[in-house]
């Protein structure tokens, strides 16, 4: 009898550890625009295989970049387990490019969510410091059924505002601090600056890069590859970072592609993948 209990213990603490495990992305699908139909890459060629890819890997939550509100009805659609969080960031409704968290309805439960703007005045819409364009920052507070909570954030930093990049970096930290005290989180997005980057370290100093900490990786291509399928080198602009409860199990750099007229991808960012573990 002692014998079985024990088993029988052992099975629900197993069960207890495999619920707390995450399969969490991050995801630039690339906004939908002429240039790409005219060179092959529009958006309704590429959409089935971006559904394609997250249903193949089954990502628990993710972060996407660059989903502008049609695009964003489109994944939903396809995507019928999943709902969302997030706003546009040109009127904190449905113009412009959203970041959303998408996140699989069976798994969790959203507790709170927001968005804030990457400017000095982050709680309505504006263009900070040097950036070209507005930028956001999206929340949630997820409580995993039958696990615990814990803070997702997901980004798309400036790509012409050196100034800005660095800011953002500082804001999202004091935020995730001010928020978030000393619970769980994961931070993810198209931060638009690689590990080589003064804001990568800033945020290096107070989160752990999943890239570091994987006891599994598999990276052999830099995050952006502008559509082009020779693309090489490390650089990672695209990034997964969380603290220090979860453990890193696998990191990849997803680099699918798909037969059209020829070998495509995508988008023109990899999808960055994480499985984690709380301790």
């Amino acid at each position: 009898m002692r014998k079985i209990c024990l088993g029988l213990l052992l099975l629900v603490l197993s069960m207890t550890v495999l619920g707390q495990r995450l399969n969490v992305a991050t995801y630039n699908i690339r906004c939908e625009n002429r240039s790409d139909d005219a060179k092959g890459n529009g958006w309704k060629t590429r959409c089935p295989q971006v559904v394609k890819l997250i249903r193949t890997y089954d990502f628990d939550l993710f972060g996407a970049q660059e989903v502008v509100s049609n695009q964003l009805k489109d994944l939903l659609k396809n995507l019928p387990d999943y709902a969302y969080v997030g706003v546009a960031r040109d009127d904190g409704k449905e113009k412009g490019e959203f970041s959303p968290i998408f996140y699989q309805k069976s798994k969790f439960e959203l507790l709170k969510s927001g968005t804030f703007w990457l400017s000095s005045n982050d709680s309505v819409p504006n263009v900070g410091w040097d950036a070209a364009l507005p930028r956001i920052c999206t929340w949630g507070k997820f409580q995993q059924k039958g696990g615990t909570s814990f803070w997702y954030f997901n980004l798309h930093m400036d790509h012409m505002g050196t100034v800005a990049r660095l800011e953002s970096a500082k804001l999202v930290i004091r935020k995730i601090r001010e928020m978030c005290g000393a619970e769980n989180v994961i931070l993810t997005g198209d931060f638009n600056m690689d590990q080589t980057s003064e804001g990568y370290q800033l945020i290096a100093e107070t989160l752990i890069d999943t890239y570091h900490k994987a006891l599994d990786r598999n990276a052999t291509k830099p995050t952006f590859n502008d559509y082009n399928l020779q693309a090489q080198g490390d650089s990672r602009i695209d990034h997964i970072f969380v603290t220090g409860r979860f453990e890193v199990i696998r990191y990849d750099i997803l680099t699918d592609t798909y037969q059209a007229d020829t070998k495509r991808l995508p988008s023109d960012h990899y999808p960055v993948r994480a499985l984690l573990q709380l301790k």
